[in-house]
C-alpha cells in the first residue's frame, strides 16, 4: 500500500505516519516542513497544497490519499483559510483523480457544525458554521461531494477536538495554568456535554476508513466523556498543583473574550469563544458499525496525558519555533492577566 499523507508534518499528520509505519505501508509525507521525528522509511515531498503541479508530483504511484492539510483558525487570516482549505482541497482532488488513486480520505472538522441545534450530532446533521474556519471546511467537503459524483472514491472524516501526546495550541495555555496552580474558567456552570478525540484513535478510524472502498462520513469522537467541568476536575486532580475549576460568568465573560480577539490582546479564534462550555458531541456508531472500530481513550485519560507530556517536554516546547499551530505553544497576551484574577 502506497499512502499520500498531506500535512504530515503537523500534529495529527505525525501521529497518523507513527501508526501507517506500524504496517507494511510505503508512505509519502507532503508538507511545507519536514519533521524531524518520522521514522526513516518515511518519503518526505516539500510543497504547498496550493501549488497545482506540487500535488500532481505528490499523487505519482499512490494508492491512498489521506488529506490533513489545514490552514487553522488560529491564523485569523480568512482569505489564506479559503485557498488552503477549499482551492487546496481541489487541487489535490483534482490530481488523485488523474493519478488514478483508489481512495482519497479527507479530514474534515467539528466546526462545521458550529453550535449545533441537535445532539447528539450525526453524519446527516446539517451543518452551520459560526466562523471562517467551520465556512471553509463545509466548503471543501462540497468540493468532495463534486468529485465524488464523478466517479472518485472520497470519504469525509469528521474529528472531534484532538488531544494526545504533543498536542499544543491553545491547550498549551491550559496545561501552563495548570502547572502553575492557577484556577481555570468554565463559562457558566461547565455543565454541558463535550467530547474529545485522542489522535492515536483518529488515526486508527483513519486507517480503516482508506482500507473500506466507497464514499463514505464518519464522524469519529471518544466513547467515554462527561461534561467540560468534569473533564477539567480531573486534570486538576491529576496534576494536583492546587488548580481549580471556577465558573464565571458566561455571557459578559463571551463578550470580554470576543472583544480582546477582534483587537488582537488574545490568542483565541471566534469559534473558541462562541463554543466554549456548549453542548456538542457526535454519535459515532456509524464508525463502531461499518469500520469495526473502537476508541480506546476516555475525555479524561487523553487529556492527562497530553498534560504529562506537556510537563515532560515544557523546555523543548518554549524553545521551539515550529510551523504547525497544534504543535507550538501560544502567547497568552491578555489571557494571562485575567487568569490571574481568577
Amino acid at each position: 500500500m502506497r499512502v499520500l499523507v498531506t500535512g504530515g508534518s503537523g500534529f495529527f499528520g505525525c501521529l497518523l505516519i507513527e501508526r501507517l509505519a506500524e504496517g507494511n505501508a510505503h508512505i509519502r509525507n507532503f508538507d511545507l516542513v519536514p519533521a524531524e521525528d518520522h521514522p526513516a522509511n518515511v518519503e518526505f515531498l516539500r510543497g504547498d497544497i496550493r501549488d497545482a503541479a506540487a500535488v500532481r508530483a505528490a499523487c505519482e504511484n499512490i494508492d491512498i490519499v489521506i488529506h490533513s492539510v489545514a490552514q487553522q483558525p488560529l491564523s485569523k487570516d480568512p482569505a489564506l483559510m479559503r485557498s488552503v482549505n477549499i482551492e487546496g482541497t481541489r487541487n489535490l482532488l483534482a490530481a488523485a483523480r488523474d493519478a488514478k488513486v483508489k481512495k482519497v480520505v479527507f479530514m474534515s472538522s467539528t466546526s462545521i457544525f458550529g453550535i449545533p441545534d441537535e445532539l447528539p450530532i450525526r453524519r446527516t446533521t446539517p451543518s452551520k458554521p459560526v466562523e471562517a474556519y467551520g465556512r471553509t471546511k463545509v466548503a471543501a467537503e462540497e468540493v468532495c461531494r463534486e468529485f465524488i459524483a464523478n466517479g472518485l472514491d472520497v470519504t469525509l472524516i469528521r474529528p472531534r477536538t484532538i488531544l494526545g501526546h504533543g498536542r499544543l495550541g491553545i491547550f498549551q495555555m491550559l496545561f501552563e495554568w495548570i502547572r502553575e496552580g492557577s484556577n481555570v474558567p468554565v463559562l457558566g456552570s461547565g455543565n454541558a456535554e463535550f467530547q474529545f478525540i485522542h489522535a492515536r484513535d483518529l488515526a486508527e478510524a483513519t486507517i480503516l476508513a482508506a482500507q473500506r472502498p466507497g464514499p463514505a462520513v464518519y464522524n469519529i469522537g471518544t466513547d467515554r466523556f462527561g461534561t467540560t467541568r468534569e473533564t477539567l476536575e480531573a486534570l486538576c486532580a491529576h496534576a494536583a498543583t492546587g488548580s481549580q475549576v471556577k465558573s464565571v460568568p458566561d455571557a459578559p465573560t463571551r463578550l470580554l473574550m470576543a472583544a480582546t480577539t477582534r483587537l488582537g490582546l488574545s490568542p483565541l479564534g471566534n469559534y473558541h469563544y462562541l463554543a466554549y462550555s456548549k453542548p456538542s458531541w457526535f454519535d459515532i456508531s456509524d464508525a463502531v458499525s461499518e469500520l469495526g472500530w473502537q476508541p480506546q481513550y476516555s475525555n479524561d485519560e487523553m487529556l492527562i496525558e497530553s498534560y504529562d507530556w506537556y510537563l515532560a517536554h515544557r523546555d523543548e516546547v518554549m524553545r521551539s519555533k515550529w510551523a504547525s499551530p497544534h504543535k507550538s505553544g501560544v502567547k497568552q497576551g491578555v489571557l494571562k492577566f485575567l487568569i490571574s484574577l481568577l
